[in-house]
């Protein structure tokens, strides 16, 4: 009984009502693939994103959770599963060719920009360069997401790096506690903090500060180029780094706050069934003055 009390959607109570109707809907529409079955539930319970989108992505993850919990059955999987897709690092030859290395000051090469990852060509030639030189791999990213290529211009235009800015983690002891939310503070928040997630320079690029200077552009464009596509202005940029593998010099050297360390347990890890395992140190950006206030308030 408690686990049909004790439901959530993307922070919010599930009432008992709703979840009848997701158990019937899913009974009577049997023969729809999973991803249909969401957009189907988003549209009759309009669980909607501001900016009007259905929460789709969200919905899909949340009725996989209610299977794993035993309180409704699903259509076969048909897709990729409840997991995001990880595009496993490359390891054969690569689509595309290696650029020549790219080397001088910034102040020879232009300023830096943030160019949005929007045409096919551009989406294949990010995700090949991600899988292939970030350490983590190229990853579908939990809910909302921007990606970016960091640009120079002189002599000519050139793409040296790839940046991800993604959904807030959903919890993370550090950054709640600077912030000093309770829990109904926090679900009301939650969607003003925006995740670099993916920050890459590419290896044959060799510009002193270009990392710290490209961190400087992101604080200036981010807030604009999520609200836009979003219908949110966010006012806390987040980050999570790797303290076995990387300083994150380039962070603090843009003057990001460092808040501690996570626990380990992972993004989505909402049942500690993974505590511990790879600690991150955690640092934030605030875009606006008193952005802590601005949480507070939701």
């Amino acid at each position: 009984m408690e686990q049909r009390t004790n439901l959530r959607f993307c922070g919010m109570p599930v009432r008992a009502s709703e979840l009848e109707m997701i158990e019937g809907t899913v009974r009577d529409c049997f023969g729809l693939s999973r991803t249909e079955l969401a957009f189907t539930l988003c549209e009759l319970l309009d669980w909607r994103r501001p900016n009007g989108q259905l929460k789709a992505h969200e919905c899909r993850q949340f009725l996989e959770e209610l299977e794993e919990k035993g309180l409704l059955k699903l259509p076969g999987n048909r897709g990729t599963g409840r997991k995001s897709k990880v595009v496993p690092k490359a390891t054969g030859e690569c689509r595309t060719p290696t650029p020549p290395v790219v080397e001088g000051t910034l102040a020879d090469l232009g300023p830096v920009q943030l160019q949005l990852v929007n045409t096919p060509d551009d989406r294949r030639l990010w995700r090949e360069w991600v899988s292939r030189y970030h350490y983590l791999g190229c990853t579908v990213p939990f809910g909302a997401h921007l990606r970016y290529f960091v640009t120079t211009s002189e002599p000519v235009p050139r793409k040296v790096g790839c940046v991800q800015m993604s959904s807030p983690a959903w919890r993370m002891a550090p950054r709640d506690k600077w912030i000093g939310w309770d829990e109904e503070q926090r679900v009301r928040g939650l969607q003003r903090i925006v995740q670099n997630s993916r920050f890459l320079l590419l290896p044959w690029v060799k510009i002193p500060h270009l990392a710290s200077a490209t961190l400087s552009r992101l604080a200036r464009q981010i807030a604009d180029d999520w609200e836009t596509l979003y219908a949110v202005r966010p006012v806390l940029l987040e980050t999570l780094v790797d303290p076995a593998k990387f300083k994150g010099t380039c962070y603090r050297a843009a003057n990001w706050l460092p808040l501690g360390i996570t626990t380990g347990r992972g993004r989505m890890d909402r049942e500690h069934k993974r505590h511990g395992a790879e600690p991150k140190e955690v640092l934030v950006y605030p875009l606006r003055r008193k952005a802590r206030e601005i949480l507070l308030k939701g």
